[in-house]
């Protein structure tokens, strides 16, 4: 059946192989953009994003026509080759073999891209790991909740 109306937000998170801190400043709007494109091209929508130097967070709504394990393949076999190609980093770039989705309802999409917008200012504060571990606590209270009812 066609889906005529939908709202699927995702906020994804994709790391550098080894969290390496290999995503450059100089290069990070370009990086940005042709993700971007590739979120574009795909009948999505970008909401949000910003590349750190070891992850990159961006908030998309996703065609459902889509499964979102398909959707982050795509994006990371192309932006992962289109670094390599553009030798944006010194060494030769991957992504982790897996990232991280979470569904983002509707009225918390504004506080999720003020979020992944104010990345730089964040990271000054709390580093990759301590984030990290502060989402798959929630995420996990929340599963552990929703198992409970």
């Amino acid at each position: 059946m066609r889906i005529e109306y939908h709202n699927l937000y995702i906020h994804f998170v994709f790391t550098t192989f080894g969290r390496t801190t290999v995503i450059l400043e100089k290069h990070r709007q370009r990086i940005e953009k042709y993700i971007t494109g590739i979120i574009n091209n795909n009948g999505c929508h970008l909401y949000a994003i910003y590349a750190n130097p070891e992850h990159v967070h961006f908030l998309v709504s996703i065609d459902p026509k889509l499964d979102t394990q398909n959707l982050a393949t795509v994006i990371a076999d192309s932006s992962q080759r289109f670094i390599n190609d553009n030798r944006l980093c010194t060494t030769l770039f991957q992504w982790q073999q897996s990232c991280s989705a979470f569904s983002v309802s509707k009225g918390d999409v504004d506080k999720v891209c003020k979020y992944i917008l104010n990345q730089k200012e964040h990271h000054r504060k709390i580093d990759y790991s301590q984030e990290y571990e502060t989402f798959q606590k929630f995420y996990q209270e929340t599963i552990n909740k929703m198992k409970k009812q």
